[in-house]
């Protein structure tokens, strides 16, 4: 039933009333704009909540200033969050590289299935240090007036099905949705499946009619989303990992005082830290829960010669993304391969 009530909350605020809101927001004097306001793609306590939650409590304990937050659905989809700060009406939007592909194509490098480790460790360890993310990003996004604040990772990406697999024949005619995203796409076609497209908002109802057969989403949104309920078979691929993003509007930054651009880097680099901790372990409690919830879930973890099968796809999804990037990608996707070669080494 939960999912159920989270997809009527999302028809409530999706439509006209997201609009209202949105246009109530950009009727805000900026010259009074001591609270500034915040938008991501998660429920309320799901990974992305907290970490603006963690970055709220920040800045207003080390300021004057306030942060209003817009969870998933109040102000529309991804796409519209992103619009709107682009346009100034938001000055922060947490938003995954899945979505900032269609205006910054380097960031579906996240999307090449097998480049990411799977240790959490080594995980952290590279956001930390990673030169591609800390250096080459910002001026990539800096051309879509955004400043990159902070990325960093929400847990394993988990497929869900409606029957087991093992194998990318088993994902054959497949249709798993995916992001609009032509990478994510690009790696679903190298294992198999069908990729199909659909926003946030229409993947449960699609997954109860059957209209596609599976998603792939983190094991805790998938217990927060209630997919498991309509697409109980759980397959661990170690495939990528999610990552996520928090952007300001660069006109608004560029505009603060330097202190102001201390505090919000401050509150940024805070609630990674925190968020971190949130999400070492959330994994195995999400699956806890949606094993106590639910007997018809089935859990496959696929062993290293079956995993094989699926790596063995990944270099074609390479080949794809530099032939999406150019230049630009195949140096970026250089110093990503480094920048893990360096985390790892150590």
């Amino acid at each position: 039933m939960k999912a159920m009530n989270k997809s009527t909350i999302f028809r409530k605020f999706a439509g006209a009333s997201s609009l209202t809101l949105a246009t109530a927001i950009a009727a805000t004097s900026v010259a009074n704009a001591a609270t500034w306001r915040y938008a991501h793609e998660e429920y309320d306590g799901d990974v992305q909540d907290v970490y603006a939650e963690h970055f709220k409590d920040y800045v207003e304990d080390n300021s004057d200033h306030t942060i209003q937050i817009f969870e998933f659905g109040q102000l529309g989809e991804s796409d519209d969050i992103m619009e709107q700060t682009q346009n100034g009406i938001l000055q922060f939007v947490n938003q995954s590289p899945g979505f900032t592909g269609s205006l910054i194509p380097e960031a579906q490098i996240f999307f090449i299935p097998y480049l990411m480790p799977t240790d959490m460790e080594t995980v952290v360890e590279f956001f930390r240090e990673s030169e591609a993310i800390n250096e080459m990003f910002p001026k990539l996004y800096a051309e879509q007036n955004l400043e990159l604040l902070q990325m960093y990772p929400e847990g394993e990406m988990v497929i869900t099905l409606d029957e087991k697999a093992t194998s990318p024949e088993d994902l054959q005619n497949k249709k798993i949705r995916v992001m609009t995203n032509p990478l994510l796409s690009e790696t679903y076609e190298a294992f198999g499946a069908t990729p199909t497209p659909l926003p946030w908002g229409e993947v449960y109802g699609a997954l109860q009619t059957n209209m596609i057969d599976g998603q792939e989403n983190p094991i805790f949104w998938i217990e927060s989303g209630g997919l498991y309920e309509v697409s109980p078979n759980l397959l661990f691929t170690g495939h990528g990992w999610f990552t996520t993003a928090i952007m300001a509007n660069q006109d608004f930054y560029n505009g603060l005082s330097e202190e102001d651009q201390k505090l919000v880097q401050e509150a940024s680099d805070y609630a990674f830290e925190k968020i971190i901790v949130h999400i070492d372990g959330l994994a195995d409690e999400s699956l806890e829960k949606i094993q106590e919830a639910s007997d018809d879930v089935t859990v496959t973890k696929l062993n290293d010669e079956q995993i094989e099968a699926f790596r063995e796809r990944a270099p074609q999804v390479e080949d794809a993304f530099i032939e999406m990037t150019g230049e630009s990608g195949k140096e970026l996707l250089e110093q990503f391969k480094e920048d893990l070669k360096e985390v790892q080494s150590n």
